[in-house]
């Protein structure tokens, strides 16, 4: 995945167990020495709803119980233990990410739902077109316009006004208009700025680079903002009109534009899998998870649904 392991909530060392218990007991019958290693550790409180919670999320898939076993073919057992393995930390991360969300409702002053777009019309006559899943914050003043991107992606289109400059904080940047209309999405901690009138100063990591009409920048934490370079501005802003153009994108990026459209998280099991890059037209607004199908019929990956909110892919 593109996100830093480090960063990640740890999973408690009942749920560790309970997941190595289940793979376990998926790949083959126990002996009678880890039965009783089994039904010792499940005796603990703690364990067993750790170990019953695991069967809850994963029932629809495995069909089992203690008593009745099951063994995969080789490869989906392989697939079946990174999957168990990561199923802790991606549910730790939905678990926090919920929390962001509310924090991000409390700060937001317009926020879109999933599947949802939203034009606001801001105070200066500028307009706002919020991606799905998109949050901003404005904090206008006497001699500036300032806005933050809290999340997602929202396209600007700025009304003139010399004496109070447009700017939009994304990550730990600044983008702000010279009369202009401009794109800023958020990504892996930096930003994405592509400009479709005019232009604008992006100041990142202690330098301003100008990124003229029908150019594209990106920069992360703390580092200047990538040489400016041509794009398509109707494949780069295909979002305002339903639809997701990528070529050659990795597919954590991908995944995390797709996410904006489907209530839940996918979660890579494998960071090697997000890097692999992917070109494609997808309807992210008509359905997401058709377009994750395609998705992995296309690299040959496959998905496990632990739940309609959380799908691991392997």
């Amino acid at each position: 995945m593109t996100a830093d392991k480090a960063t990640e909530p740890a999973p408690d060392e009942a749920g560790d167990a309970a997941i190595e218990w289940f793979v376990r007991q998926r790949e083959g019958r126990l002996s009678a020495g880890e039965t009783a290693a089994f039904e010792a550790w499940r005796a603990e409180p703690a364990n067993a709803a750790a170990f019953d919670e695991v069967l809850h999320m994963y029932g629809h898939l495995a069909g089992m119980s203690p008593a009745r076993r099951m063994r995969p073919a080789p490869r989906a057992a392989r697939g079946m233990r990174a999957a168990a393995l990561a199923f802790a930390a991606a549910a730790a991360v939905a678990v926090f990410a919920s929390y962001d969300e509310i924090a991000l409702r409390l700060e937001a002053d317009h926020i879109t739902g999933v599947g949802e777009k939203r034009l606001v019309t801001l105070d200066d006559g500028s307009h706002a077109l919020l991606d799905s899943r998109s949050a901003i914050a404005l904090r206008y003043s006497a001699g500036e316009r300032r806005l933050r991107l809290l999340s997602g992606e929202a396209w600007f289109d700025v009304a003139p006004d010399a004496s109070r400059p447009f700017v939009v904080e994304a990550g730990d940047g600044r983008v702000t208009a010279l009369g202009t209309a401009f794109d800023v999405a958020l990504e892996r901690g930096g930003a994405r700025v592509t400009v479709t009138e005019h232009r604008v100063g992006v100041a990142s990591g202690g330098k301003t680079t100008i990124v003229e009409e029908g150019q594209q920048t990106t920069f992360e934490r703390d580092a200047p903002a990538h040489a400016p370079m041509s794009v398509d501005i109707d494949i780069a802003t295909a979002w305002r009109r339903g639809k997701l153009i990528v070529n050659r994108q990795p597919l954590g990026d991908v995944l995390a534009a797709l996410g904006r459209y489907h209530r839940g998280y996918i979660y890579c099991v494998d960071r090697a899998i997000c890097a692999r890059r992917i070109s494609g037209v997808f309807g992210a607004e008509e359905d997401a998870l058709q377009s994750l199908a395609e998705i992995e019929a296309s690299l040959g990956l496959r998905a496990i649904h632990v739940t309609s909110y959380l799908i691991l892919l392997y």
